[in-house]
């Protein structure tokens, strides 16, 4: 079986970290994986897409075409990705940025309010780890002791002071279903 996740926001929103994230989960599981990031030039404040394969096989391609998820953190992202996800499909929205409403009767849309959940909660720019959480618990595709290896080897020895951050934002995110 072949998962196939589309993460996408502005540069800086911590798009590639969070498909990072995934491709450890599924490396520590024994899965196949393939994370193609892809960011415009400019960087912070300019598009980034991240597209995660993850699988029991070999991948072929890591080109994402149809995405299982997506997790939209910008207007620009939804608008730009939400026509090709599959039927049956899983959208996440951070309605604090994104005011577009899902209108596909086809997929379980998910609209959070994850940038200010976040900041709420203290953890100022994890939103992404927010929608991360919301999508692991919608899915199951990973467990939380796999997240936190995973976020373990993501996250360097000089900035381990962020691995608790971002595990209790993917239990904010998590307990939101």
């Amino acid at each position: 079986m072949t998962t196939e996740i589309i993460l996408a926001g502005f540069g800086g929103q911590g798009i590639l970290f969070a498909g990072k994230v995934l491709a450890y989960c599924a490396l520590i599981d024994n899965r196949e994986i393939s994370w193609l990031p892809s960011y415009g030039p400019e960087m912070r404040g300019g598009t980034a897409n991240c597209s995660v394969c993850i699988s029991d096989e070999p991948i072929g391609s890591p080109v994402v075409a149809n995405p299982d998820y997506l997790i939209a953190m910008n207007g620009p992202s939804y608008k730009k990705f939400i026509d090709a996800v599959k039927p049956g499909g899983l959208v996440l929205l951070d309605n604090s940025i994104v005011d577009e409403k899902c209108t596909r009767s086809d997929v379980k849309a998910i609209s959070l309010p994850a940038t200010d959940m976040a900041s709420d909660a203290g953890l100022n720019g994890a939103a992404n780890m927010v929608l991360l959480g919301r999508m692991l618990a919608e899915t199951s595709l990973f467990s939380m002791e796999t997240v936190q290896k995973a976020m373990e080897k993501c996250i360097p020895p000089k900035r381990a002071h962020l691995i608790a951050s971002n595990l209790k934002a993917i239990e904010l995110g998590m307990a939101q279903k």
